[in-house]
């Protein structure tokens, strides 16, 4: 709010947020500039006005910093899908599961899709054994989360992570940590063990050996 409101009163709110009483708006203006503040609205739709005084930089900049921390601590809800047969062998099944289970290691939730084709639409429960199996199976890293329905053709499932994204992610970084700190480690004992060779070849030099030359050949009673 500024010097050209055009409303006659506003109902005034201190910086503390103690209510000061409905007051002219030039008194509330003359208020804000003594102090040194901003005359803020902040209740529009209100009659009169709600306004506040308060230093306005300050408050964008928090709000700014709020927003901020708050798209910081947001995590974008990654939907995978797996689709199978009602009739998948073992050996593609496991195969499947093992993507599912990566999924939700990493926060991820996952869409099961089983896709019915011909007569096997009249044996639904082949679709729901299969999802309740999976189910089953993937129990200790997700859990469903929608359960299993039928969409035309197909049957669907949601599982959902037991663990959230953030978690997952600061597993995967702590475990890169900790082959980082392998690595060097290693690296450090190797560069040790070979100074201590290099020290030790120092203090024992190995002594060249002597090659034999035409003299040594001579018997030592022929001279």
């Amino acid at each position: 709010m500024n010097e050209r409101i055009r409303v006659p009163e506003v109902r005034l709110v201190g910086p503390a947020g103690e209510q000061v009483g409905i007051v002219r708006t030039e008194d509330a203006l003359r208020l804000a500039r003594d102090q040194g503040l901003d005359l803020v609205e902040v209740a529009a739709q209100s009659r009169p006005p709600v306004c506040k005084l308060m230093d306005y930089g300050k408050f964008k900049y928090e709000n700014a910093q709020k927003a901020r921390e708050s798209r910081r601590n947001q995590t974008n809800t990654i939907i995978k899908e797996m689709k199978l047969r009602p009739k998948i062998d073992d050996h593609d099944y496991e195969t499947k599961k093992g993507h599912v289970v990566r999924f939700l290691k990493a926060g991820d939730k996952v869409k099961i899709t089983i896709m019915f084709r011909g007569r096997e639409q009249s044996r639904p429960e082949l679709g729901f054994n299969l999802l309740k199996r999976l189910s089953d199976d993937v129990s200790d890293v997700g859990f469903v989360e929608s359960s299993p329905k039928q969409d035309g053709r197909n049957m669907l499932m949601v599982l959902g992570p037991n663990r959230k994204k953030t978690e997952a992610k600061a597993d995967v970084q702590a475990e890169k940590d900790r082959r980082a700190a392998e690595r060097e480690e290693k690296a450090a004992a190797e560069r040790e063990q070979e100074a201590e060779l290099r020290a030790r070849a120092k203090q024992d030099p190995a002594q060249p050996k002597k090659k034999k030359g035409p003299v040594d050949n001579l018997d030592p009673d022929v001279i």
